[in-house]
């Protein structure tokens, strides 16, 4: 990710210059043999065969009717038109780790302008980024249509060249090729040859001619970047990662890759971080996954390490991750892992989904030597952390929405940075409705209701796939101690398994056991069997306990999951029993 600064470039051919970066297309024009061989490739060795499941989002029978559609024009389409359709077949696959690159075809020609979006949801406004000298007025003018369009719908036309998994991640794709005059000709939103219409707010209209990557390198735009006052001093910065004091009470730390750095191992940079820490008295850490793309994600791990223990800490810091629609893959999944630790998110959805395919590989058609990437398989989180349980393929929302503003941009502020900075009570989770309770979570909720007792955690962690850095690893370490959780035969407790009533019953019955409450009297008795459901079985006498201390919901559902806020009512009624 670069900043605003570096995104505008001197000149106002740099935006398509970066998408035509990567060589693609071969100098001499292809047979429709060799297009043929191409596609076939893609089809078969990339899709069908490197993807783990290119057909989950899409049925095969729609990339057949496609790449049917590509083979009759193969004797007539121009190479540019031939990597459109290549592109129009991958994002069948709506995977965004699964893409063709868009470069190499010296014929792109693109519309003098660029946007950039500010706002969310329905507050999402785009405005003129960069323009032709003549157009230097209009800098800033939120855009409301595109070829006569309005710019969402434009997006959605997008979305079929651009593979994506979620809205933000096309949106992302859109704002970095938004002024590319093949893609709207391709697509069928202007007319070839044609001039492209802007409509701003109020009604004025611009009318752009496109033109070559040639004559868009020679022109001397004009851009927001020359408006700005001045760069924050958390703005994008050239490292892998960096951490400094933005005040008394709030540190900062910007990781920009999922890569360790050649000059500063991330062992040594936690290290650095954790002397700050201990040197200050900050009650706030601000992580900034902003502008991470990702690589690998155990690189982070010292890190974490080192700001679970400033969290655990008699007193204990806030941390919140800062996230946006750059936010991806690996460094997603860092994201998910912050929530993990207790800590909150503040920002943008992300450009990642929480679930997703990944671990790419990169591949070259063979005579066109277009490159892209195939995910080689899927990453489930929901099953592999509490924080992503009931979540799927889908962006990863921020506990504290807050996105930058069009002023704060020209004034030089960092508006997500500075409402942390002034903001004196801690983020609130974001409420995930539905959301399954999970094994680890509950043992937490017990934990709490039990009074949080001291736990002496040792070097060990207290079950097999324990991660280190879990919020309620400390519950995990008590309920073993004390009986009311063992692991499997290898020793793993699964914690992000979703918790069964059965489960929920038993680890009650044990936590009543550990705070010695009393069988009931006659009289409290719920004087009546326990429900079909819950009555065969594992654990019977441990059910029943449960359900006769009056710790189950008579009305209950028994047969489906638990949500959490289930488990929270289950956990207080434990609680009163105390």
């Amino acid at each position: 990710m670069k900043t605003l600064h570096q995104l505008a470039g001197r000149a106002l051919g740099l935006c398509l210059a970066l998408l035509l970066a990567v060589p693609a297309l071969a100098a001499e024009p292809l047979s429709a043999d060799q297009r043929r061989e191409d596609l076939n490739f893609l089809y078969q060795k990339v899709l069908t065969e490197a993807h783990p499941n290119a057909f989950t989002n899409t049925p095969e029978a729609e990339f057949l009717r496609a790449k049917a559609e590509i083979e009759a024009r193969l004797e007539t389409e121009t190479d540019t038109e031939f990597l459109l359709d290549l592109m129009r077949l991958t994002a069948l696959a709506g995977d965004s780790h699964t893409s063709i690159a868009i470069g190499g075809a010296a014929d792109f020609r693109a519309y003098p302008f660029s946007l950039i979006r500010r706002g969310m949801g329905y507050g999402e406004r785009w405005y003129l980024s960069a323009a032709a000298p003549g157009d230097k007025a209009l800098l800033c003018q939120e855009v409301t249509e595109l070829a006569g369009r309005p710019v969402r719908e434009v997006i959605d036309a997008f979305g079929t060249l651009f593979s994506s998994d979620n809205p933000v991640h096309l949106r992302r794709s859109f704002r970095q090729a938004c002024n590319v005059a093949d893609i709207y000709e391709y697509l069928g939103l202007v007319e070839p040859g044609k001039p492209l219409t802007i409509t701003l707010e109020g009604g004025k209209t611009l009318r752009l001619e496109p033109m070559g990557l040639e004559e868009m390198n020679q022109l001397e735009a004009v851009r927001i970047s020359d408006l700005i006052k001045k760069t924050p001093e958390t703005a994008a910065a050239n490292v892998n990662y960096f951490s400094k004091p933005l005040s008394e009470d709030v540190y900062y730390i910007q990781y920009n890759v999922c890569r360790e750095d050649e000059n500063l191992s991330m062992a040594d940079f936690a290290a650095q971080v954790a002397k700050d820490l201990e040197e200050g008295s900050y009650w706030r850490v601000l992580l900034d996954l902003r502008y991470n793309g990702g690589g690998s994600d155990g690189v982070i791990w010292p890190l974490f390490e080192v700001l679970r223990k400033e969290m655990d800490d008699e007193d204990g810091c806030e941390l919140v991750g800062l996230i946006g629609e750059n936010t991806f893959s690996s460094a997603l999944i860092n994201a998910v892992e912050i929530q993990e630790m207790g800590g909150k998110l503040a920002g943008e959805p992300t450009g990642g989904s929480v679930c997703h395919f990944g671990a790419i590989n990169v591949f070259s058609l063979p005579n066109s030597k277009v490159r892209g990437q195939v995910s080689s398989k899927y990453i489930d989180l929901n099953t592999l952390l509490d924080a992503a349980a009931g979540r799927g393929v889908e962006t990863l929302e921020p506990d504290e929405p807050l996105s930058q503003t069009l002023e704060d941009t020209l004034n030089g502020v960092d508006t997500v940075v500075q409402y942390l900075l002034t903001r004196k009570t801690y983020v609130t989770s974001l409420p995930i409705d539905g959301a399954p309770l999970t094994r680890g979570r509950f043992i937490g909720q017990l934990y709490k209701a039990a009074g949080s007792p001291e736990v002496e955690m040792g070097k060990a962690l207290p079950f097999a796939d324990s991660l280190g850095i879990e919020w309620y690893l400390p519950a995990l370490a008590w309920a073993k101690e004390n009986g009311i959780a063992g692991g499997g035969k290898d020793g793993s407790f699964f914690a992000a398994r979703p918790l069964t009533w059965r489960e929920a019953a038993v680890f009650l019955s044990r936590t009543a056991d550990v705070l010695e409450i009393p069988d009931p009297s006659p009289a409290k008795d719920r004087h009546g069997p326990v429900p079909a459901a819950l009555a065969e079985g594992w654990e019977q006498e441990t059910v029943a306990r449960a359900w006769n201390l009056g710790l189950l919901p008579a009305d209950a559902d028994f047969t489906q999951g638990l949500t959490r806020v289930q488990g929270e009512n289950l956990a207080t009624a434990l609680g009163m029993l105390v």
